[in-house]
């Protein structure tokens, strides 16, 4: 943790699925602060082609690769979208324990939390091109390479519940 190490922190993703992007930018953000509240978005979405996986298995995506990376000041929440974005904020921290620091690079995010009086920071983005839920889900559906690209427990994850299948029939592949 750094010199000027925050209390607890709050990053909200999708996770759909959780990347090597995703475990970099968690890893910097844990050692910021004492802890880090990681907000699994959308949490009642899953089965579409945009959010194939339940908040149920993205938890133990994150969770078992942030337990092999040796983070472990964190803490993992489904957060579910409510649509009314005056009461946003609020629904969140009824979900969540208390924190400090929002880290987001959604702008309508960043506004919320900001009017709500959190210090807001945008969240660090490593190799944007490379790391990308929306190309490891297209990869995953090609049958091209994807798991150099997301933690092995992710791969453990998503082959155990056949996400590959999963996605394939949701495309009309299979």
């Amino acid at each position: 943790m750094s010199s000027e190490a925050v209390g607890t922190s709050l990053l909200i993703g999708r996770f759909q699925p959780f990347h090597h992007g995703h475990l970099q930018v968690v890893s910097k953000i844990a050692g910021e602060s004492s802890q880090l509240i990681i907000g699994i978005g959308s949490a009642q979405y899953s089965h579409t082609l945009e959010n194939p996986f339940t908040a149920g298995e993205r938890h133990v995506m994150i969770s078992e690769s942030l337990k092999e990376a040796g983070i472990h000041n964190h803490y993992l929440v489904p957060v579910v979208d409510i649509n009314r974005y005056s009461t946003w904020v609020s629904h969140v921290e009824s979900m969540v324990p208390p924190f400090d620091r929002v880290y987001s690079n959604n702008p309508l995010t960043k506004r919320l939390f900001h009017e709500a009086g959190y210090e807001v920071t945008g969240a660090p983005m490593f190799n944007r091109a490379e790391y990308s839920g929306t190309k490891v889900r297209e990869r995953m559906m090609r049958d091209d390479s994807w798991r150099e690209l997301v933690p092995e427990a992710v791969v453990r994850m998503v082959e155990r519940i056949d996400g590959i299948g999963r996605m394939r029939e949701l495309a009309g592949l299979e």
